[in-house]
């Protein structure tokens, strides 16, 4: 990769959102402002080899961006009513290279307008999740497409409707109590981003830690613009860092390796201590969702091994988080730490009543049989699972598991 290359690809990584926010800002227009930018990119790409990159590379593409929209803007014959050309366009230099040189408080408030806009409560967490990482992080429509596991067409209809349901909404951001509950479903969007990267419901890949990692990112960028420091928030971080730091090590020759079985040498340790040093002054906070399953993390992530783990512990944090948002999912982790915790007959006991679609319940049955000496029972349930189960990776494991019972 170029020098030019080089410099495009960072302003696409850490520029777009602020760009985007800025254009969003001027024109009071996300078609028109995400349109213009996208142009702005390719001119880029087009000039920058040649011409060198500039200066200020944000600057340049802020600029040519809001050329471009002034120009779809005259060719509408809106500007020309509104505004002298001329006039607007001897300031766009000089306003780009400002905005971009000194952000201030305006450009901060401007990202945190987008970031909330497309938490909207008229969209699915699903299609709210899509438009922030198209908008917010800059994913390309083709990548949030394959992070999904969906087509590029589908994805652009999908991203297309979610615009069209935020046209005419306002860009204030909320307060108070409306305020926190954005930042809730901002939060919410991250984690669903966040597991689809580590529990592909189909294809072939075992996990996806590029979209698990730009989930990460959006988190980061939320914590640095809100005015206030959301603790459900960095514990959100916390949590999403203790599971992201074990991504090498949880694939083996194009194989899932699951927690106990897994090289904790491969762990990414700086993340781990970084997520510890996020989550140590919130361990007095009242109980929160994101807080008792960051503290389960940080339970893996600080022990030596499987066996050493506090287990006990953990299924006393799983008895919290049930108390406070109890759902078939945490159940099911927590009959998995019973079962560490008190044999695979107290693991049974807990799965008694738990109803939850997909192949992971009849897989932890199948586990759990197999751990009691009943191979007929657990060969029964992992032929259950293995129906279900449309990730090539999992099922394969499944299969595997399978296979033993007859060795």
């Amino acid at each position: 990769m170029n020098g030019a290359d080089d410099a495009l690809d960072r302003a696409l990584r850490d520029e777009w959102g602020r760009l985007l926010a800025l254009l969003v800002a001027r024109f009071r227009r996300l078609d028109l402002a995400e349109d213009a930018l996208a142009d702005a990119f390719e001119a880029a790409a087009r000039t920058w080899p040649g011409d060198g990159v500039p200066g200020n590379p944000a600057g340049w593409l802020l600029t040519a961006a809001r050329r471009r929209a002034l120009d779809r803007l005259r060719s509408d014959a809106v500007l020309a009513r509104s505004m002298p050309l001329l006039a607007v366009e001897a300031e766009l230099t000089e306003q780009a290279q400002r905005a971009m040189a000194d952000p201030g408080d305006e450009l901060l408030d401007e990202r945190l307008r987008l970031v909330l806009l497309c938490a909207h409560p008229r969209l699915s967490r699903e299609a709210a999740a899509a438009l922030t990482l198209r908008l917010v992080l800059g994913i390309s429509t083709e990548d949030v497409a394959r992070l999904f596991l969906q087509s590029t067409a589908t994805m652009a209809a999908r991203l297309t409707r979610a615009r069209k349901k935020l046209a005419g909404e306002t860009f204030a951001v909320p307060s108070g109590a409306d305020l926190v509950d954005r930042v809730g479903v901002v939060a919410d969007v991250a984690y669903l981003a966040f597991t689809a990267g580590y529990a592909p419901g189909s294809g072939s890949d075992v996990v996806r830690a590029d979209l698990a990692g730009e989930a990460i990112r959006l988190v980061r960028v939320l914590r640095t613009l809100l005015p206030y420091d959301d603790q459900e928030l960095a514990a959100l971080q916390a949590l999403m860092l203790f599971q992201h730091s074990r991504r090498d090590a949880r694939v083996a020759d194009g194989a899932l390796v699951l927690l106990p079985d897994q090289d904790r040498s491969r762990w990414h340790h700086d993340e781990i201590l970084e997520a510890v040093d996020i989550l140590r002054p919130l361990t007095a906070a009242p109980p929160a969702p994101y807080l008792l399953q960051a503290l389960i993390a940080a339970e893996h992530a600080v022990a030596a091994s499987s066996d050493t783990t506090a287990w006990n512990r953990i299924v006393a944090r799983y008895d919290e988080l049930l108390a406070l948002r109890d759902s078939p999912v945490v159940r099911l982790a927590r009959a998995i730490a019973v079962a560490e915790a008190n044999g695979p007959e107290a693991g049974l006991a807990a799965l008694e009543g738990v109803a939850l679609r997909g192949h992971r319940l009849p897989a932890a049955r199948a586990e759990l049989l197999a751990r009691t000496g009943d191979p007929e029972a657990a060969r029964a349930s992992y032929d259950a699972a293995i129906a279900l189960c449309g990730n090539a990776a999992e099922r394969a494991h499944l299969e595997r598991r399978r296979a033993l019972l007859g060795a």
